[in-house]
């Protein structure tokens, strides 16, 4: 934000936020369609019964079966409500941007070009936290298949998680330091 300053065109600026709103509400519909169809299966937990005994060779009560979804549904509601944050803070800064002077000796340049870069790193935040919900609502899927298969879901999405935002090359070129 303190080169946005002093760029005189501003329209890959612009096409960039419209880019992360873009993405936020394509995850927030996804969400909710997952969380209709999540819904629908708590309504529908019978025909399901069937299924998770064919995979798990393990018959659940329909109320455990509830429970089981329930927890999915917990996480893309979580994952839904931070993409529409996200998505709402992304606007934020856009009209934040949008006020930000062309002069960089502007008394008023710096700061706004400043709080504009802090609604857009809480924004960023809030999506990288959708993110990890839904990936953790896909982990706690396969608790239909089983208690073991809970386990196996969970490490295998800390194992991803953690590799992709601690040990991945995107992050050490991220922190490569250019000079």
């Amino acid at each position: 934000m303190v080169h946005y300053v002093e760029r005189n065109a501003r329209i890959f600026d612009a096409q960039i936020m419209g880019n992360l709103r873009q993405s936020t509400a394509f995850f927030a519909s996804s969400s909710m369609i997952a969380i209709g169809g999540l819904v629908a299966l708590i309504g529908n937990t019978d025909q399901i019964a069937g299924l998770t005994q064919d995979l798990a060779q393990k018959a659940d009560s329909t109320s455990v079966l509830e429970i089981k979804l329930m927890l999915v549904l917990l996480f893309v509601g979580n994952a839904f409500l931070k993409f529409v944050w996200s998505h709402r803070l992304f606007g934020y800064c856009s009209v934040l941007m949008g006020a930000v002077p062309n002069d960089k000796d502007h008394p008023a340049a710096m700061s706004r070009a400043h709080k504009a870069a802090d609604v857009n790193i809480t924004a960023a935040r809030s999506f990288n936290r959708g993110i990890r919900a839904i990936y953790f609502g896909l982990a706690s899927a396969a608790w239909l298949l089983g208690p073991v298969m809970l386990l196996v879901g969970i490490s295998v999405t800390v194992i991803v998680l953690g590799r992709r935002e601690f040990a991945s090359q995107s992050r050490a070129a991220l922190l490569r330091d250019p000079r």
